[in-house]
């Protein structure tokens, strides 16, 4: 068994939100070309966020942290992913 924490794993893709965008905590619907990162953290969860594709400022998507399901953050990744394409103000939590 390895005694060393593994590097925190991150997914980050482009998304483009649909009608209603995704739901941040900083400053509230954001719409248009995203780009989304799903970063685990070191409890087992992981954290969402989102920023306009191209810009310094990320935003922490409403609901997150969440706990990674046992399919893993991958499935979690594309599973926001998924939320966010369907807009309506997505959150991190379905």
């Amino acid at each position: 068994m390895n005694a060393h924490s593994p590097q925190p794993e991150q997914f980050v893709s482009t998304v483009q939100p649909g009608p209603g965008g995704a739901m941040t905590d900083e400053v509230g619907v954001i719409t248009g070309d995203l780009t989304l990162a799903t970063r685990l953290l070191a409890d087992g969860h992981a954290g969402i966020a989102v920023q306009y594709t191209d810009a310094d400022e990320w935003y922490v998507l409403t609901g997150s942290p969440v706990p990674v399901p046992a399919e893993g953050l991958a499935a979690l990744h594309e599973q926001i992913l998924e939320r966010v394409r369907h807009g309506g103000g997505a959150e991190a939590q379905g």
